[in-house]
């Protein structure tokens, strides 16, 4: 079954952030091998990279993914290389929509953009993982000039599939009412971007899900949000992601504070999660089985 087929149900069950902290390290390893998780995503220039890669050449049946950082994060090129990328601090914009504009409008921020994007494709490359797919730190791949640059470079190193994130209309909260305001803004906002994106992979040849699920419940994919949604997971691909930890770690993103890590982990290493799985028929699927 190629994308968009329908028929059957597969799941892709995604931790985000690999590479971020050992704390983060460690719920992914385990959530691999005693919980649902398939698949997860590693940030290159990360502190806790190197452990990460570590724990991955151990999980042969693990996908891992290029976590693309651009925005809130830091740089895998020297500072100095990417000068219109950073800020005094060394560090990438952390306003997602000024950094938009500048990728779009501003000849000499998408060359060292795309200098960079180059940079974490090779840092993945020289780990010795198979990439068993792509996307970036805060959605940024929805952007038209982000992902023109990871269709552009990737094919050299073995760029096969992406996360398309289409969520639908209800998701993990699944009442009609009081949240769905929010959801729906979001998903008109997001509809024609989201819709581009679609075009582009399929006329590229490359591999994307049909849902996902953990957009809007960002950082709050708790046991009952994640039962909710794998009870009622549609035909198709979907692919549900979060940020798992086993427990907190200093220097935490600002606006990662709220986040539910230890919450998320345990979700993913629930039974009773385990058993709806199995009972929804879904086969666990990463990427690269796409």
């Amino acid at each position: 079954m190629g994308p968009g087929e329908r028929g059957l149900k597969r799941l892709i069950v995604t931790g985000d952030d690999f590479g971020l902290s050992v704390p983060v390290n460690e719920a992914i390893e385990i959530a691999h091998t005693q919980g649902i998780l398939t698949t997860t995503c590693l940030m290159v220039g990360a502190p806790e990279a190197a452990n990460a890669i570590e724990r991955a050449r151990r999980l042969p049946g693990l996908g891992v993914g290029l976590h693309l950082v651009v925005v809130r994060g830091r740089p895998v090129l020297p500072p100095a290389a990417v000068p219109d990328l950073v800020d005094g601090d060394g560090g990438f914009d952390t306003d997602l929509v000024r950094a938009g504009f500048r990728f779009f409008f501003l000849p000499r921020v998408r060359t060292q953009l795309a200098a960079e994007i180059r940079a974490q494709f090779e840092a993945f490359r020289d780990s010795g993982l198979v990439l068993d797919h792509v996307n970036a730190h805060n959605h940024m791949h929805l952007h038209p000039t982000v992902l023109g640059l990871i269709l552009k470079i990737g094919g050299a190193y073995g760029l096969r599939a992406v996360r398309l994130p289409f969520e639908p209309l209800v998701g993990a909260g699944g009442r009609r009412g009081g949240r769905i305001l929010p959801r729906l803004i979001r998903r008109s906002f997001l509809a024609p971007w989201v819709a581009l994106m679609k075009w582009r992979l399929r006329s590229a040849g490359i591999r994307c899900n049909d849902y996902v699920f953990g957009v809007h419940d960002c950082g709050r994919m708790d046991r009952d949000r994640l039962l909710t949604v794998l009870g009622r997971l549609p035909d198709g691909v979907s692919e549900v992601f979060c940020h798992p930890a086993t427990r907190p770690w200093r220097d935490v993103d600002p606006n990662a504070e709220r986040y539910r890590f230890e919450d998320e982990f345990n979700a993913l290493i629930d039974p009773d999660v385990r058993a709806t799985v199995a009972r929804s028929g879904a086969q666990l699927i990463t990427f690269r089985d796409l």
